[in-house]
């Protein structure tokens, strides 16, 4: 995703597509390579809807863990207005950080290391995570990017991190403000950002994407979402089109009809954002 070291950033993960999702998308330049790699955790499996986790230890159906990525399901098709489909979303879930590294450095030696994965082909749609300290955060993440690729023909780069990014914040905040990307924004703007939906609609790859572009993304995700019934029904029915159609044109060129000014009012939007005394722990 960005070059980011783990430590610097908490809630940030790669997005990958393997061999044809290329071709349904258009939007990576992805690997090819089916993995020949053992070590797949497969001892113990909990299936819930269309999720199936794979383990090496016991989870019970109704692990907290579990019941929160069944949650996160129906938050995602409510607020999106989008029907979840049937095709399923396989979760890899290492007991530990080495077994996950062995794995993922076998099967995938050209990507970065990152805590988690998102790897989606016709075949499958996984996620490779382990139990760790930010697993709730990872899983959120990572398994949004699955139940997008799983109701929809394609979805933009930008607009699925950005979306992902949303739906990654825990806790029961309906407003769903991510506290660091806020802040970041809100010193940004301080300092001359502006925002360019047009330059991150081109991004088509994730390696082009850096900290500030997830920000970014997830800003016009926030506010889409929850500046107007106008701008959240933009957002929704864009997202109905993708329903049907792998390329229903630019989003920002809707934006741009129906929203003039949309860059000055994220900006206005995206100011109002400046909590000073907030912290991760309002999460």
């Amino acid at each position: 995703m960005t070059d980011r070291s783990l430590t610097q950033r908490s809630q940030i993960r790669l997005t990958l597509c393997l061999g044809l999702l290329v071709l349904v998308t258009g939007v990576w330049g992805c690997a090819t390579r089916t993995p020949q790699v053992s070590g797949l955790p497969a001892r113990h499996s909990v299936k819930s809807d269309q999720l199936l986790v794979l383990t090496d230890f016991e989870m019970a159906k109704d692990d907290p863990l579990i019941l929160e990525l069944k949650e996160l399901r129906g938050q995602v098709s409510e607020t999106l207005e989008v029907p979840m489909e049937d095709r399923r979303v396989v979760v890899y879930l290492f007991s530990n950080e080495s077994d996950y590294s062995t794995y993922m450095n076998g099967a995938y030696p050209d990507l970065p290391p990152r805590r988690a994965f998102f790897i989606g082909s016709p075949a499958e749609l996984a996620v490779y995570a382990f139990d760790g300290n930010q697993v709730r955060v990872d899983l959120r993440h990572e398994y949004t990017h699955g139940l997008l690729h799983a109701g929809l023909k394609a979805v933009p780069l930008w607009l699925d991190e950005g979306i992902a990014e949303y739906f990654e914040v825990t806790g029961r905040d309906p407003q769903r403000v991510n506290i660091e990307h806020a802040q970041r924004l809100s010193t940004a703007v301080q300092n001359g950002w502006r925002p360019d939906l047009r330059r991150l609609e081109s991004l088509e790859d994730v390696a082009e994407m850096h900290r500030l572009d997830y920000q970014e993304s997830w800003a016009w995700v926030h506010f889409l979402l929850h500046e107007s019934p106008d701008t959240q029904m933009l957002l929704i029915n864009y997202l109905h089109d993708l329903r049907e159609n792998p390329d229903p044109g630019s989003l920002a060129d809707r934006i741009e009809s129906e929203m003039p000014h949309a860059s000055e009012r994220l900006l206005s939007y995206v100011s109002g954002f400046f909590m000073p005394h907030a912290t991760a722990a309002n999460l």
